[in-house]
């Protein structure tokens, strides 16, 4: 995948912040520095499952996969005028369940630092890293470190917080947006 590729997803629009995002990708590789994760081109045949609706199409950018099952982050593109970089992150789960993560791009860049698979269900979607199983991603260090260099943020210890706030802020209208597409989600 090139540059020009991963531009697509987002309308062949992109930030500087989400072009570094794709060139540390290509560099370190798909789930080699966060499991489960990896930035791929993506051309909606996937979310279109959920609904065909242009509507529903027209505000969503998938951009990576989740987990080794087919769960995907997208970008909502919920509010006309913002940067990229300011849109939540939703995570749309392959067996249901579509919440959102992060309020934008920078905290999802520090859920990767967790270095283990998102679960999505009906109900939540969680990190969970079993200390006594975890093996580390081979570039995590090197992702921390760039994620450091470039945008001076940290590794974390716990995604609960991250998470709960975009809830916070995004869940009820996300869910209320979301249910007039897929009301078959919310009966």
């Amino acid at each position: 995948m090139t540059l020009e590729d991963f531009k697509q997803n987002f309308n062949n629009q992109i930030t500087d912040e989400l072009a570094l995002f794709f060139e540390i990708n290509d560099e370190l590789g798909f789930e080699n520095y966060s499991q489960g994760f990896g930035l791929y081109e993506d051309d909606k045949s996937g979310i279109s499952t959920w609904s065909e609706d242009e509507a529903f199409l027209d505000q969503l950018m998938p951009f990576a996969q989740a987990n080794g099952s087919g769960s995907m982050y997208v970008l909502w593109n919920n509010e006309s005028g913002k940067s990229l970089n300011e849109l939540p992150v939703v995570v749309f789960g392959d067996e249901g369940g579509q919440h959102v993560i992060a309020k934008n791009i920078f905290e999802f860049m520090q859920l990767l630092t967790f270095d283990t698979e998102i679960s999505v269900d009906h109900e939540e979607a969680y990190f969970y890293k079993d200390e006594e199983d975890y093996e580390e991603s081979e570039n995590l260090q090197e992702y921390i470190d760039w994620l450091k260099e470039n945008f001076n943020l940290d590794p974390i210890q716990e995604t609960e917080s991250i998470i709960k706030n975009a809830q916070e802020k995004y869940k009820a209208a996300f869910d209320q947006w979301v249910a007039h597409f897929c009301p078959e989600a919310y009966n």
